[in-house]
C-alpha cells in the first residue's frame, strides 16, 4: 500500500492496517485464531496468496509474531503487545457496523463458512446436557456447503462440513439469512421457531433450550442507527 506522505497518526496507522482484509485478519487474532488453515476457514473468500501476505506484513512491521509449532508441522501466529492495543479499534468498528451498516447486507454478503465459524465460536454449552450432543443444521436453498455439524463435548466445539458419521441429536433447518438475522439480534429465536423460518427437530429439551444455548453475536443488543439521521450527519 503506498503511504499517504503525511506524519499524522491516522495516516500513519492506516498504511499499516488499512489495506483490504488486514482489519479482518486482526479480528481473527484477536478472537484466538493463530493457524494459517483456521484463518482460511474463517475467511474463504481471501486467497491463501494474500492471506500470506498480509501476515506477512503485519510480522514486519511488528504486530505479529510467527512462531514454530512444537513437535508439528507449521506455524503459529500470535499478536505482540502492539497488535494486542488494536482491540479497541476492531471493537469500536463491530460496534460502528452493527448500527450503521447491518441493514445494508446483500446476499453474496451472507457467507455461511463465517457464520457457522461464529456459530461455533459463541455456542453457550453451559445450557446443554453433559456428554457429545451432535447438531446439524441444514440451509435448504444452498446446494454447496449445505449440511453443517456441531459436535459440543463439555466446553469443546467442532464444526465439521462432513458427515462425522455419529447420531445426530438435532436437526434444524433454515436459511442463511433467517440465522444471520438471529445471530445478529435482529430476530428472536423464539420467533423463528414459532413461524417455522427456524425447524428444529429432536429432544424436546434441546428443542426448548434452544435460544439460549444457541450462539449470536457479542454485539447483537446494539440499536440500530437511524439511516436519516446517518444522512443529516454526514451533510
Amino acid at each position: 500500500m503506498a503511504g499517504y506522505g503525511q506524519f499524522c497518526p491516522v495516516a500513519k496507522a492506516t498504511e499499516i492496517v488499512g489495506e483490504k482484509w488486514t482489519l479482518l485478519v486482526l479480528r481473527e487474532l484477536l478472537l484466538g485464531t493463530t493457524r494459517f488453515n483456521d484463518f482460511q476457514r474463517a475467511m474463504s473468500r481471501m486467497s491463501p496468496t494474500l492471506l500470506a501476505k498480509r501476515l506477512r506484513h503485519l510480522e514486519e512491521v511488528g504486530i505479529v509474531i510467527r512462531k514454530k509449532i512444537s513437535g508439528q508441522r507449521g506455524y503459529e501466529y500470535r499478536l505482540t503487545a502492539a497488535g494486542k492495543e488494536l482491540a479497541p479499534l476492531v471493537e469500536v468498528l463491530a460496534i460502528w457496523g452493527m448500527r450503521w451498516a447491518r441493514s445494508q447486507l446483500t446476499d453474496d454478503e451472507l457467507d455461511v463458512e463465517f457464520l457457522m465459524r461464529e456459530l461455533q465460536r459463541r455456542l453457550q454449552t453451559e445450557h446443554l446436557p453433559d456428554g457429545q450432543t451432535v447438531i446439524c443444521l441444514i440451509f435448504d436453498e444452498l446446494t454447496k456447503h449445505r449440511d453443517w455439524w456441531l459436535l459440543v463435548d463439555g466446553d469443546v466445539v467442532d464444526l465439521c462440513t462432513e458427515d462425522p458419521g455419529k447420531d445426530v441429536d438435532l436437526y434444524i433447518n433454515s436459511s442463511v439469512r433467517t440465522v444471520v438475522e438471529v445471530w445478529e439480534g435482529d430476530l428472536e429465536m423464539r420467533t423463528a421457531l414459532r413461524s417455522g423460518s427456524i425447524k428444529a427437530h429432536g429432544p424436546r429439551h434441546l428443542v426448548r433450550t434452544l435460544p439460549e444455548w444457541f450462539g449470536v453475536c457479542l454485539y447483537k443488543d446494539v440499536q440500530r442507527g437511524d439511516p436519516t439521521l446517518m444522512r443529516q450527519i454526514s451533510e
